[in-house]
This record gives structure tokens, sequence and C-alpha cells, in this order.
């Protein structure tokens, strides 16, 4: 099984576990919330642009609080099930587009409860979201207009070289350096991060950890 797919599975299941009432870092969603998300996302032609979109974002609203109506867990095995009738079908669109997404919603559900811990991620998924925060990050950390370098402290395997990735070019960046996943939840705007630090010039690291980090 890939890594979007199992972690498909395993966010549907931390769903299950804590609860449709439960809180998530995304707002004020509940659990519930964030799956109907998801599923107008992957699934709802006239509701997945407003996620994107501003002035669309109503109907978008509209399509989630129609899913909300349905059974919670009916909800999270639909998701479960990778849609046929939608371009995520395609094992390379998913990959593109769902290797982050599913991670840090996962995450958003895990790390808002009160005894969460960081996951033991295997290089295979540390590797696929390094392959994927390296590209898409160039986005996310265009508002903070400072120079940003990433690096890992958490290679594939054992012996393996550390990895940087430049995503804002200039002089003097601030360099992000931690685990892989850390790094990822980071750039999401993300605040409940451990093993990060942050070095180079005061005023420009003030500035990115102050930015609205999202795309």
């Amino acid at each position: 099984m890939n890594f979007v797919q199992s972690e498909r599975d395993a966010l549907c299941d931390t769903a299950l576990e804590v609860g449709e009432d439960a809180p998530t870092l995304s707002g004020d969603w509940t659990a519930k919330d964030l799956i109907c998300h998801l599923l107008v996302r992957e699934r709802s032609l006239i509701g997945a642009p407003g996620i994107s979109v501003p002035f669309l974002s109503g109907v978008t609203e509209h399509q989630m609080k129609r899913l909300a109506r349905d059974d919670f867990a009916e909800l999270v095995e639909r998701f479960r099930t990778r849609p046929w009738l939608s371009p995520v079908a395609l094992p390379k669109v998913d990959a593109l587009v769902n290797s982050l997404e599913l991670f840090v919603h996962h995450e958003d559900l895990r790390r808002a409860q009160p005894t969460w811990e960081p996951r033991e991620l295997d290089g295979r998924a540390r590797g696929t979201l390094w392959k994927a925060i390296s590209k898409q990050g160039v986005f996310l950390t265009r508002s903070a207009d400072v120079p940003v370098t990433i690096r890992r402290t958490d290679p594939d395997k054992p012996g393996d070289a550390l990895k940087e990735a430049v995503l804002q070019s200039g002089p003097d960046p601030v360099v992000v350096s931690g685990p892989v996943a850390e790094i990822v939840l980071f750039l999401f705007g993300r605040a409940q991060t451990r093993g990060l630090t942050f070095d180079g010039p005061d005023d420009a690291v003030r500035k990115l950890r102050g930015a609205d980090l999202s795309l």
C-alpha cells in the first residue's frame, strides 16, 4: 500500500477513535467537519472550488452542511475509499495532491488531542513528505518575504546525508531544521510542532514565524 492510501486509512481510523465531536487544529472544525471538508474537496464538482476561491466559499459551506446530516461513521468509510469519478482516482494525481493534505489533516486530528505525541514514520513516509514539501514549500513560504531553507534531521535511512531544500532564495536565509513531519506542519501554519530549530537573522526568523504560511 502506498503512503497516500495508508495515510487515508490511518486518518479514518483516528477519526473513528476520537469521535465526531473531537476538536481539530483546523480552526473551530470538529472531526466531522474535517471529514466533510475532505469529502467535498474530492467528490463535489460544485463545492470543491470554494475551498480556494473565496467568493465561492458559501457553496462549499452549503455542501459541507448537507454532508454533516449523515452518520459520521458512514462518512468516514465513504472517505476511506478513494473515489473513482475524481482526478484522485489516478494514483499519480492522488500522490501529488494528497500526500501533504492527508498527512496534515491526520495530524490536525491527532495533535488537537491532549495526549498527542509525534508519530514514528518509516523511511518511505519521510521520503514522500520531503519530496512533496520541497516543492510545495516554495508556495507556502512566499508571504513570509524572507529567504528560507529547510533542513532534515531524520534521513530516510541511517547514514544518509542530511538533505536541504531552498524554498526562497537570498542571502542570510532562515534555516528551519528538524524532522520532516514537523517541518511540514510548521509550513502549513500549525503551531503544535516539536524539535524544530530556526537559525538566521533574528528579524527574519520573527518574520517567518509570524507569517501566514498557507496556500
